[in-house]
């Protein structure tokens, strides 16, 4: 007589791998919330740093430093053109960096552009998905056009100066409308009138200078600032952006009510969902929702406007 042998029919084994393939497509979104979880986490923990560094080097040179140099100043005795995170490389554990940064020159001449290719985890957001190799750069006077040695090394977070008058006429004006860090600026602590847990001083502004309007890159825009962590020209100042990322500073009458995550090549703008994270001058970071209204994030971006926000509203 024949043996009979035991095993899985066809149907049966279609039907395990059918149960697999449902299980797998449950699996990966929670797979993905956790990885943007320790990302997000990842990111904030950046911030948190940056701000640490920003207030050691308040204690050295008792101002906090410029967003941007054009002349001399506290850490720029030469007054060349030199950024914010130059000046503060020392407190982020970086000093033999910054020995190979000659601050005789401007941020992109001699060997400074090969010392602007070390890349550093801590200027950058894990959350971004997609990069540009930068090796080359559009005029930006007094910045040349040029071919870089090394790829510029990207950084995810900026300065914000604070708020372009536009956001409100009214309200804002030449006197009133910076935040902590602006170009040749020497804010000390007690300069932020508004109170240090209500400032804002750096913003997620990722991905640059690949152009993204609304998570979506657009390859054909070329954007000029902000092009890597050396770079002392990407700072900026908020304007408020159309909810689709086509405007900006068109005024909040005109639709241009969106305070971040529009456009990222000069606004705040992160690949976090629902919103981004803001480095305060008290050194708190805070995740902050997209949805915040203009008037009131514009608000977090002044240190001696007056505003009244209501901490609920963030």
């Amino acid at each position: 007589m024949p043996r009979s042998r035991s095993g899985f029919t066809l149907i049966e084994l279609l039907v395990v791998i059918a149960i697999i393939a449902i299980l797998i497509g449950l699996l990966l979104p929670a797979v993905q919330k956790v990885r943007e979880a320790a990302s997000r986490a990842e990111c904030l923990n950046n911030l948190k740093q940056l701000g640490l560094a920003l207030h050691g080097f308040h204690d050295a040179h008792k101002v906090f430093p410029a967003s941007g140099w054009t002349m001399a100043g506290p850490g720029n005795l030469a007054g060349k053109f030199v950024g914010w995170r130059p000046l503060t490389l020392p407190y982020v554990e970086q000093e033999n960096l910054q020995k190979l940064y000659n601050f005789n020159l401007d941020w992109w001449e001699g060997t400074n552009a090969t010392a602007a290719g070390v890349p550093l985890k801590i200027y950058q957001c894990p959350s971004v998905p997609t990069r540009k190799e930068v090796l080359s750069a559009v005029a930006h006077p007094p910045r040349p056009a040029m071919n870089f040695p090394v790829p510029i090394a990207p950084t995810d977070y900026e300065a914000v100066m604070g708020v372009h008058g536009i956001v409100n006429p009214v309200l804002y004006n030449s006197a009133n409308q910076f935040s902590v860090m602006h170009r040749n600026s020497r804010t000390k602590m007690t300069g932020i009138i508004d109170g240090t847990s209500n400032t804002i001083m750096v913003v997620e502004c990722s991905a640059r200078p690949l152009v993204f309007r609304n998570w979506r890159a657009d390859p054909s825009l070329i954007n000029d600032q902000g092009i890597g962590w050396a770079d002392s020209e990407g700072p900026f100042s908020l304007d408020g952006a159309s909810a689709d990322g086509s405007l900006e500073g068109c005024g909040p009458g005109n639709g241009c009510s969106s305070p971040m995550n529009r456009r990222n090549d000069n606004e705040p703008f992160s690949f976090h969902t629902g919103g981004g994270n803001f480095l305060f001058a008290d050194g708190h970071v805070q995740f902050i929702n997209e949805s915040i209204p203009l008037a009131t994030f514009a608000a977090l971006c002044t240190r001696m406007a007056g505003e009244v926000v209501n901490p609920n509203d963030f």
